[in-house]
């Protein structure tokens, strides 16, 4: 990320994941891009927009040797705006997948690759003030959709919108719900519901007026792929279809000659993917657009078992939870002993939010009190102990607790506060005969194994937060699991 201009005082440069570059080395990345794209046989273009409504959407014009990724970003991007607003200054996107850099010339300016010890021969770069971004050497077409976002998430707040990265639908009634969660947590299952129709899957933008989706498209990761489990997805990806009028993008994924995919075969990556116009799917919204969402879902993979399956989060405790952007992923089994990692990911999508942590907690907490949306905590996780002990939480448990979220039902239920991890949660829920489950340590045979693993996660989270967040609000301590 360039770091000049307003991106010097708005970017958080203590993230990992915010590396900066001045504008002289972005500049000499820059000329070689042409240079390239000069001397190349053809060159591909496509002007998009990242936004479905003029008032804050931003068009982007993606330039690249190779026309898959300029058939990406038509997927990925949506329709051209024509109508001019304040974020109406075009971003020019030059993409050049296989032109590796010259490590020796860029010693000491790139990152060093751990592998080879030199500087890295890939650069995805992006200048948020002169809006201009460059893909060089990186193939993987989600590095060209997730660079539109980042820079959608660093803009969007100086015009008081909260970029989220985030699923959305609405009902019949035309009431809007959020889905915010990270990889593994349901956010795609549980937003893709009966009865309501999807504004998308991913990112969205929220203002003044309500919800908007940023993308035309879908991208959905294939790994172990079930048709009858996942039907709409594996229609839009594998349909019968003449190949010029086809649409959909497959990437990462074994292929053979015969032409059969095997989308268990992880050999190389898990992340396999399948790029499709939202279109493809059923039950859409056209335009996805809706009001201020009446409930807003945090999900959670809880491996540790000790997170109740779901809690009442007012702004304050909601602002926290956002920061933290809590979820468990698995380790190895290469040695028998599967344990859970502890992760937190600011917003639900850290290496994409590069503005200060305080900016977009401000905004979201803002906009609950104004519009009086309910957040709701739902752990999709374990219970009756962690992983691999325990078992995982029932979907159709979890799909009535969201069900109960989104009809405003857990709003009347008494709440009781859980001491280790300071939430509300309810003691009871419409549609759900057995309200034990509601209580973590009820479902432990071992109540001192519980206690340990609770206190364990309460000390992870209040190491973490101390250290990720110190310039913080101090409001939002009392919310701190373990200080």
């Amino acid at each position: 990320m360039v770091k000049h201009g307003r991106s010097e005082a708005e970017v958080d440069w203590t993230s990992s994941n915010c590396n900066p570059m001045t504008p002289a080395l972005f500049d000499t990345l820059w000329d070689e891009a042409l240079g390239v794209l000069g001397g190349a046989k053809a060159v591909y273009h496509s002007r998009r927009s990242l936004g479905a409504v003029a008032r804050w959407a931003m068009d982007i014009n993606t330039v690249s040797d190779r026309a898959l990724h300029v058939l990406f970003a038509d997927n990925m991007f949506r329709p051209a705006m024509t109508e001019a607003g304040p974020n109406a200054e075009a971003f020019h996107l030059l993409v050049l997948p296989q032109h590796k850099l010259d490590p020796k010339k860029y010693a000491g300016l790139l990152r060093q690759d751990p592998k080879t010890g030199q500087a890295s021969t890939m650069a995805i770069a992006m200048d948020f003030e002169r809006r201009l971004g460059l893909v060089l050497g990186s193939a993987y077409c989600g590095t060209v959709k997730k660079l539109g976002f980042t820079v959608m998430n660093a803009l969007l707040p100086r015009l008081g919108v909260l970029p989220l990265h985030c699923a959305a639908n609405e009902g019949e009634g035309g009431d809007c719900a959020l889905f915010l969660g990270l990889s593994g947590t349901g956010k795609t299952t549980l937003s893709a519901a009966p009865g309501r129709l999807l504004l998308g899957d991913d990112e969205h933008g929220w203002d003044d007026q309500g919800i908007a989706n940023m993308e035309h498209g879908c991208y959905a990761k294939l790994i172990d792929l079930d048709p009858r489990r996942e039907p709409e997805i594996h229609h839009a990806c594998f349909h019968q279809a003449p190949a010029q009028q086809h649409g959909a993008i497959i990437e990462n994924a074994m292929y053979y000659p015969d032409g059969r995919f095997d989308l268990a075969d992880r050999r190389l990556t898990e992340n396999s993917r399948g790029s499709y116009p939202l279109a493809f799917l059923d039950s859409i919204k056209e335009p996805p657009v809706g009001g201020h969402p009446k409930a807003i879902v945090f999900l959670t993979a809880d491996a540790n078992g000790v997170l109740p399956p779901v809690a009442v989060l007012p702004p304050d405790a909601a602002m926290f939870w956002f920061m933290m952007g809590y979820t468990s992923k698995l380790a190895g089994t290469e040695t028998g002993v599967v344990e859970p990692q502890t992760t937190f990911s600011r917003f639900f999508g850290a290496p994409f939010m590069p503005g200060l942590p305080s900016v977009y907690a401000a905004l979201l907490g803002e906009k609950l009190r104004r519009h009086g949306s309910r957040v709701y905590l739902v752990n999709t996780g374990w219970t009756a102990g962690p992983y691999g002990q325990g078992r995982r939480m029932d979907l159709r448990l979890t799909r009535t607790i969201v069900q109960a979220a989104l009809d405003g039902k857990l709003d009347t239920v008494p709440l009781r506060q859980d001491p280790i991890f300071k939430l509300a949660v309810p003691t009871a829920c419409p549609g759900l005969d057995d309200a034990t489950v509601l209580d973590p340590l009820s479902t432990w045979a071992d109540k001192a194994a519980f206690r340990d693993r609770a206190a364990r996660l309460a000390a992870q989270f209040a190491a973490h937060y101390q250290k990720a967040f110190p310039n913080r609000d101090r409001k939002l301590d009392q919310f701190c699991p373990g200080l």
